[in-house]
């Protein structure tokens, strides 16, 4: 009897643990696509007006100069200078002269080394920063 009643038990508690567990899945993945930030625009804009941002993964600076846009750091024209072990620089940023990082290229060939503010970029580019 003890046998039957843990499967009509197992058959009922089966089902809720499995909608509970796609539930969590699924609040997971709507978790973590990135919304849209203030800064979206102003970061699509300065890609569209041609400017590039050298960076590297283990440069603080660099990490600084992304987290000024938070969430619309995803559209920086950002390029990867950084072998996967950190040990050198990869082709494409040799092949620019990029001496250090971050490095901003201005579509008039022109270079800004360091981190640059929000403003700074909003006045080299010509794009709109929100208020």
């Amino acid at each position: 009897m003890k046998k039957k009643q843990f499967k009509k038990l197992a058959l009922i508690i089966a089902p809720i643990i499995l909608i509970i567990i796609i539930a969590v899945f699924i609040g997971l993945r709507t978790s973590n696509k990135k919304t849209e930030g203030k800064l979206d625009e102003f970061a699509k804009c300065l890609k569209d007006k041609g400017l590039v941002f050298y960076g590297a993964f283990w440069c603080t600076h660099c990490h600084d100069q992304k987290e000024l846009f938070g969430t619309s750091q995803q559209y920086l024209p950002y390029v990867e200078c950084s072998t996967p072990d950190a040990s050198s620089q990869l082709q494409i940023c040799q092949d620019k002269n990029i001496p250090g990082y971050p490095t901003w290229i201005m579509p008039d060939g022109s270079r800004e080394s360091g981190g640059l503010s929000l403003e700074v970029l909003a006045q080299k580019s010509g794009c709109t920063l929100p208020q």
